[in-house]
């Protein structure tokens, strides 16, 4: 997909066919919550947190989605989808004089700190025209006056009634829309005062406002409007979901937990969800899971929080972000195939866990579906082990209990459907499966030189136009894999069902065994 997503418009990019399809693609977290400024409910690209700054505005205490963005690249990190959500926010308000009336311009974007600016200019307007005028909007950064964005509007026209009416002009704008009542007049030149040509800008008249705490029905959104949870409709692909709590001193609520873990199974993605902040033991942490009745091998969960290494008196904080940053750093290190307990994965030395463990209550967790925190690593490090999902027994796949299997799988399976997409849109003939065959065989032979195989047995079978109906409305490919995993006891055996919709996932419970496929 392209990394700059229009308002109200999804562009995605197909690979080119038979293109060799790449066997570690980086990592891409998606982070939902509130935030001082920015666009609300687009997801924005970010690969620093200077980005995230520019867009969103710094950390706020209010809200526990930037220290989750700063820690993911303080973790390894590198690719982060951002989506700002809002409950009752409003933007600023700007108003430029019209000989007794005003033109009203609201910002797009909600917030207290988001500072938008307009100006008009009568350049290249004729004598005796008083209709039209030009219009400048910017939007600054409050800190610095730095100009973030801007857009310019050539001989637009106060009036309802004409064809380059400002209020149809704006209808493009992602910084402003005009609100009535309109005015009765041409807007006048904004100059600087005291000067009679220098031109300048009007900023708002009435500030924009941060709204309320977050809801669960925030985070969720709706699926009709791509909003909350479901604007990652705009994104092609993302592999892990992290939803921090949306306000100080609160925790993700279940409702959003639900939705969100639903919506990774359909998008074949990871949730990672936080301890909630009772769950100040052991005990509390394995009849917690129970309660909230976490039971699917797309979650991934932890145990306990964290605390700033020698001060006494901080409060236990989440490190859902951290880890989001260690498993991209994994990924691009090791391969997602190996555990998360390897060299140079330890949490950052000023972080220790909250609650010290032993070896048997972490294995206790670890049957609870929790991984945990502990000062295993060197020199005291703090790093997360375990490596199991929130499956608990669950899953149809017994091996998806083990978290690095499971993300194993995602992966490929995710990477497998953007690549072949193209096969969907090919007219079918004799060639088109043996085509699809040879391009996902590189890809898995490439996998286990890696070592992300046990052994080089693996299987892949195609049948473009297996779901052909004489309609042709769903026109797909389908691909049958096996192959066994490093570190799993038992091979896995997957199908994919590719139309123009998407992927379809299923078990192949049939599927010929890779032993007899040398």
């Amino acid at each position: 997909m392209s990394e700059a997503v229009d308002h109200g418009i999804t562009v995605t990019e197909i690979a080119a066919m038979d293109q060799p399809i790449d066997a570690l693609p980086e990592t891409t977290a998606a982070f939902i919550g509130r935030a001082l400024r920015g666009p609300c409910n687009t997801p924005v690209l970010v690969t620093n947190f200077g980005e995230y700054r520019r867009h969103f505005g710094d950390v706020w205490t209010r809200s526990s989605l930037g220290p989750a963005v700063r820690q993911f690249f303080d973790h390894g990190g590198r690719r982060l989808y951002v989506v700002r959500v809002a409950n009752n926010a409003r933007g600023a308000m700007i108003c430029l004089p019209a000989s007794g009336t005003a033109l009203v311009l609201r910002a797009i974007d909600p917030g207290s700190t988001e500072s938008v600016r307009a100006a008009v200019d009568f350049d290249a307007i004729e004598d005796g025209d008083d209709d039209r005028f030009n219009l400048t909007l910017q939007r600054v950064d409050p800190a610095t006056g730095r100009i973030l964005d801007q857009e310019l509007y050539h001989k637009v026209s106060f009036r309802e009634e004409s064809e380059s009416f400002v209020g149809d002009a704006l209808l493009s704008s992602t910084l402003a829309r005009v609100e009535h009542p309109y005015p009765a007049h041409r807007p006048e030149v904004t100059l600087r005062k005291g000067r009679q040509i220098e031109s300048s800008y009007v900023t708002h008249a009435q500030a924009g406002t941060d709204g309320v705490e977050l809801s669960d029905y925030d985070l969720v959104g709706s699926r009709v409007k791509r909003t909350g949870l479901f604007a990652l409709e705009q994104v092609d692909n993302f592999d892990l979901l992290y939803l921090p709590p949306p306000g100080k001193g609160r925790d993700t609520g279940p409702a959003a937990i639900l939705a969100a873990e639903r919506y990774c199974r359909d998008r074949s993605a990871m949730l990672l969800v936080d301890p909630l902040a009772d769950w100040t033991t052991v005990e509390l942490a394995v009849e917690g899971v129970r309660q909230q009745g976490y039971a699917s091998p797309n979650m991934l969960g932890y145990f306990p929080r964290i605390t700033a290494r020698g001060e006494e008196d901080d409060a236990p904080r989440i490190a859902g972000g951290a880890i989001a940053g260690l498993l991209c750093k994994q990924d691009r290190t090791y391969g997602p195939w190996q555990d998360l307990n390897q060299l140079g994965m330890g949490l950052h030395r000023g972080l220790q866990p909250a609650i010290e463990t032993d070896d048997e209550q972490r294995h206790t967790l670890h049957r609870a579906g929790l991984n945990v925190i502990a000062n295993n690593g060197p020199a005291g490090r703090a790093r997360l082990c375990g490596s199991v999902t929130l499956g608990r027994g669950s899953e149809a796949h017994r091996e998806f209990a083990s978290l690095s299997v499971h993300r194993f799988c995602l992966q490929v399976v995710n990477t497998i459907a953007r690549a072949a997409r193209w096969a969907v849109f090919e007219p079918e003939d004799a060639s088109l499966a043996q085509r699809i065959r040879a391009q996902v065989l590189t890809y898995l032979g490439g996998l286990h030189e890696l070592g992300a195989f046990a052994d080089d047995r693996f299987v892949v079978e195609c049948d473009a136009g297996v779901s052909h109906r004489a309609d042709n409305a769903e026109h797909g490919v389908t691909i049958l894999l096996a192959f066994h995993p490093t570190g799993s006891s038992d091979p896995v055996s997957l199908t994919l069902h590719l139309t123009a919709a998407g992927c379809r996932v299923g078990s192949a419970a049939f599927a010929p065994a890779p032993g007899i496929c040398a």
